[in-house]
């Protein structure tokens, strides 16, 4: 499935790097993490894991609509092949369908970052998941596989059985209403925000 960054697919060739994880083996089921593929790798962001922050887009490699050390333009997932540093690039399970694994790498990454940088991986902690698009969805299974309670706060309650039932959030809100809002308030160790607004 290639979808401009969000690329699996199978290793064809390596280049062995001096660290364990960039040994990837020919024919591993390998996904990119990101709009990056390259960076410099010395700078404080690149050393603390932040090249997303880096100031300079000018020496990030994107996945797409990049310039590439040789020159070419990066197509991401356009392209027949693509060159990616072992640094943005995981190993999924090859028995894992593509249309499963594809979400982990955009809506999935979105929200496992913050939740796992803010704490919330840990089981105990209580989150509100505003909205229930994909970075919702996904923010909701994250909460039930680290064992935290999940409330859903939504606009729309229709949305209340499928978040209930199906995707096993602990409780939902509905955000036009002020009781609900009003009963909440006080119980939340955190809010992740999934809607955009424009």
């Amino acid at each position: 499935m290639n979808l401009r960054f969000r690329i699996l697919g199978f290793c064809k060739s390596v280049c062995l790097s001096n660290t364990p994880s960039g040994n990837f083996l020919q024919g591993l089921f390998l996904g990119t993490v990101g709009c990056l593929i390259d960076s410099c790798h010395s700078c404080d962001n690149c050393t603390q894991d932040l090249e997303n922050y880096y100031p300079k887009l000018i020496q990030l490699i994107l996945t797409y609509n990049s310039l590439f050390y040789n020159g070419s333009t990066t197509f991401g997932g356009f392209s027949d092949k693509v060159v990616v540093d072992h640094h943005y690039v995981l190993h999924f399970p090859n028995n894992l369908l593509l249309d499963a694994a594809s979400p982990l790498l955009c809506a999935g990454i979105t929200v496992y970052n913050p939740m796992k940088y803010f704490g919330f991986s840990e089981p105990g902690k209580h989150l509100g998941v505003v909205g229930l698009g994909g970075l919702g969805h996904m923010a909701v299974k994250f909460g039930n596989a680290f064992g935290i309670k999940v409330l859903v706060i939504s606009t729309s309650a229709s949305k209340q059985k499928e978040v209930l039932e199906r995707l096993g959030a602990d409780s939902f809100l509905v955000s036009r209403d002020p009781d609900q809002i009003q009963a909440t308030m006080g119980t939340l160790d955190g809010i992740l925000d999934t809607v955009l607004f424009w």
